[in-house]
């Protein structure tokens, strides 16, 4: 199923990474709608549950109203105006976040088709550490990784040794 391909590459190193931080008993409340990893997450026994698709940064009822152990947000936090907003409202203790690196040769995505469906950060990873801390997040692990394709060109050669995602598992800080 997981070949190193995308999107199996990164939904391995996700899944890998969740299993190091996060125990499957704990209830997850995975940011966004029901998608393919949270999927893959309930396959391997994880309890996921998903918001309903509202806006985020105008609505976090979901996210307060949560009572369980630990939330996923993968790949989301580049399409909010505004993550603090959200990463201050999650009232549990564990915290999985991936989000698309800034790439020097390559702009943000943009779909002129969807509002909804384009990149309003992409982060460095200084960039969403600082974020997560401000929030009252700390940073316990953390990994990059590429996304290599199989296109001709520039800037797929670059994709093969250019970090393209960061995975953080944070914890509530206790200060």
């Amino acid at each position: 199923m997981y070949e190193n391909t995308f999107p199996s590459k990164r939904f391995k190193k996700t899944l890998e990474f969740l299993k190091l931080h996060v125990d499957p008993s704990d209830r997850i409340l995975d940011l966004g709608v029901e998608n393919p990893f949270s999927k893959i997450m309930k396959e391997h026994g994880f309890e996921v549950e998903n918001t309903s698709g509202e806006d985020l940064d105008d609505d976090v009822s979901a996210v307060l109203n949560f009572k369980g152990d630990a939330v996923t947000a993968c790949e989301i936090f580049e399409h909010l105006v505004n993550p603090y907003g959200v990463l201050k409202a999650i009232t549990c203790n564990k915290l999985v976040v991936s989000v698309p690196l800034k790439l020097w040769f390559s702009s943000a995505y943009r779909n002129p088709q969807d509002i909804r469906d384009q990149h309003y950060h992409e982060f460095e990873d200084w960039q969403l550490d600082y974020v997560l801390e401000k929030a009252g997040w700390e940073v316990v692990d953390a990994v990059k990784f590429t996304n290599p394709t199989k296109k001709i060109g520039l800037r797929p050669i670059l994709r093969h040794f250019t970090d393209r995602y960061y995975l953080v598992y944070c914890e509530r800080s206790q200060n």
